[in-house]
């Protein structure tokens, strides 16, 4: 079995972004121009109402992951596309992927996520 990950030419600045803090950086600091921009490719990420979705089927799936043919077959969408999505999520570090044989299997990055809700949920005073 091998892990898909993104190519090595890719920017890794969403990870840079979400590295764990005592206060999420939102709110205690103003943030610098590579955060934000990592940050930014995140938010973008979960922008399309398709990819929220995707997010969504693969979290909610027993198991914690999900293959891609059930992923095709939850939209009306051809398969390059439902590929094209899921290819900026994995960019943006929102998922990891691994070829199984012919399928690619889909989860979720807990800590990726972790580190999202820590930073939208910090108390605003």
């Amino acid at each position: 079995m091998s892990i898909q990950s993104p190519p090595d030419d890719l920017p890794v600045i969403a990870l840079t972004v979400l590295e764990p803090c005592a206060q999420p950086a939102l709110v205690s600091e103003p943030m610098d121009e590579a955060a934000a921009a990592g940050l930014a490719l995140v938010f973008k990420a979960l922008g399309d109402p398709v990819r929220l979705r995707l997010v969504s089927l693969i979290g909610a799936r027993d198991g914690g992951e999900v293959c891609v043919c059930d992923l095709t077959s939850a939209f009306e969408l051809s398969q390059p596309t439902i590929s094209h999505h899921l290819r900026v999520l994995r960019e943006a570090g929102l998922i990891d992927s691994e070829r199984r044989g012919t399928w690619v299997y889909y989860r979720l990055v807990p800590t990726a996520l972790e580190r999202m809700a820590a930073l939208l949920s910090a108390p605003v005073s």
